[in-house]
Formats: C-alpha cells, sequence, structure tokens
C-alpha cells in the first residue's frame, strides 16, 4: 500500500505530559496536544490560563520538567532538538515582543525589519550580505502579509496594525511551513483588528498553517476548525469550532456568562447581562 506523504509527516507540534515551573508555580500542568501539519487550530483561553507559557515552550523560552523514560515532552515538527535560528524558518513566530524589539532599532526601514527575519536577529548582522534574493523574498512576503505599500516607510513610525502585518512578513520570508500567532490583535483598534483577522483568513487560504494563541473568540478565522480551549493552565477542551465556540464551553473557561453569534463564518461574543 502507498502512504501519501502528507501522512508522513511529522507533526507540527507534539506536547506529551509537558509541565513547566516558573519560580515556584507550575504554570502547565501535563499539557498532551497533537497538531498536524495543515491543521489550522486556534488556542483559546482567559488571560493567565497559560497561554503564554505554551508559547515560550514552543519557542525553547521555557522548558518542560525532563523525564527519564517516555516520549520527549515537547517536540516541533519531529525534532526535540533545535537551533533558534533553524526553528524559525519552519515555524515563523508572531509576538509583542518582536514588535517592541524591532522598534528599538533607530533607523530601520520596514524592508530591513522583513530582512532580519532571515538572521533571526533584530538588526542585519554587519558581517552578512543582503541578496538580491533576499530582497525579492522581503517583498513577496510583504505582499502574502498584505503589507506591500508599507515597503519604504520607517518601521519606528508605523502604527500598531501596519507593524503587526510587518511583523507577519518578517515571519514568512523563510517560507515556513506553518505561522504561531501569540495574540497578534493586542493594542489593535477594530479596523486594525479587522484586517489583521482579513490577512489572516487570506494566509490560511495561501495553504499556510496557523496556529492562533488568543482570547479573543473574534479572531478564530472560519479556516480555523479546531479549537484548543486551556484554563489555568491545563487543557479542558479539545475539538471542533462548532462544538466548542459555544456558550456553554466557553462561558466555562472564561468564568463567566458568554453568548456567542456566528453569521456568514465570522463570529462575535459578548458576556451576558447578569441583571
Amino acid at each position: 500500500m502507498t502512504i501519501a506523504p502528507a501522512a508522513l509527516a511529522a507533526p507540527l507540534i507534539e506536547l506529551n505530559h509537558a509541565c513547566v515551573i516558573r519560580g515556584q508555580v507550575r504554570v502547565l500542568h501535563e499539557l498532551s496536544l497533537r497538531i498536524e501539519q495543515g491543521q489550522h487550530t486556534a488556542i483559546l483561553g482567559p488571560n493567565g490560563c497559560g497561554k503564554s507559557s505554551f508559547i515560550k515552550l514552543i519557542t525553547r523560552e521555557l522548558y518542560p520538567l525532563a523525564r527519564t523514560e517516555g516520549p520527549a515532552p515537547v517536540q516541533v515538527l519531529g525534532q526535540t532538538r533545535w537551533q533558534v535560528d533553524r526553528l524559525r524558518s519552519q515555524l515563523g513566530i508572531v509576538t509583542g515582543d518582536l514588535s517592541s524589539n524591532l522598534s528599538d532599532m533607530p533607523g530601520l526601514s520596514v524592508e530591513e525589519a522583513v530582512i532580519t527575519g532571515f538572521f533571526a536577529s533584530f538588526v542585519v548582522p554587519a558581517h552578512r550580505d543582503v541578496t538580491d534574493a533576499m530582497r525579492l523574498r522581503a517583498r513577496e512576503a510583504l505582499a502574502l502579509a498584505r503589507a506591500l505599500p508599507l515597503l519604504g516607510r520607517s518601521y519606528a513610525e508605523l502604527s500598531a496594525g501596519e507593524t503587526r502585518r510587518v511583523l507577519i512578513a518578517r515571519a514568512l520570508v523563510n517560507q515556513p511551513k506553518a505561522l504561531l500567532l501569540d495574540e497578534p490583535s493586542t493594542g489593535l483598534d477594530l479596523i486594525s483588528r479587522q484586517h489583521l483577522v482579513d490577512t489572516m483568513q487570506h494566509l490560511a487560504q495561501q495553504g499556510i498553517t496557523l496556529v492562533l494563541v488568543t482570547h479573543h473568540i473574534e479572531e478564530v478565522i472560519p479556516e480555523i476548525a479546531r479549537v484548543v480551549l486551556m484554563k489555568g493552565g491545563r487543557i479542558v477542551a479539545d475539538g471542533s469550532r462548532e462544538a466548542l465556540l459555544q456558550a456553554g464551553p466557553l462561558s466555562e473557561v472564561f468564568g463567566g456568562p458568554v453568548e456567542v453569534r456566528e453569521q456568514a463564518g465570522r463570529l462575535t461574543a459578548w458576556v451576558a447581562s447578569t441583571v
């Protein structure tokens, strides 16, 4: 029997009873999660539920408790060890920390900000040449992120919504297999958030796997069919968007009466009145 190539692909992310302790506090409890390549997934939960620690676990900023037996607690694309620059070439990462670090670089242009993605750095290293092929890829990534009109601008002068699109382009410049988006709409106004949602939908339709970590239900685009709910450092539910993006599961995980309406694939959520 011939096995399809997709069946042979290693999971994008695989956690096996992963635990993380920060200081004296256990912030992640026995997380087990397998996300396949091509499987758009939302990790959803309230502030303080462990989403940021989950991100840092994947990006190697936090390490799980070691075990002497059984499978490795964390694997990305089938690997248990990797260099950060190698990881970022396979899994594009967009976080608010990147925006702050790039904003601190005086005189950085939008093109340069995207090109730094090739070097897993916040500047273009002085000893490295920027090739025409890199500049072309930077333009292609900006176009894919719907940010090409920003090419000639200074990064420090961009609005919050514009910087988020440039960061997505920076993550895309290495042509990764997937994007890991950590609270991508933080600090955005209503229009900028809608532009971001439209960009995510465009990327998903281009075949780029999205792993969205958020507490905003409205960001879960129709292409994201799987939802993982987190609370108190634990995964409390894992299933389809139809099953979990409902008043019952969301009210339980957010600790209050949440109502949800879906129209033409777009979600609206609000807190129900208790008066």
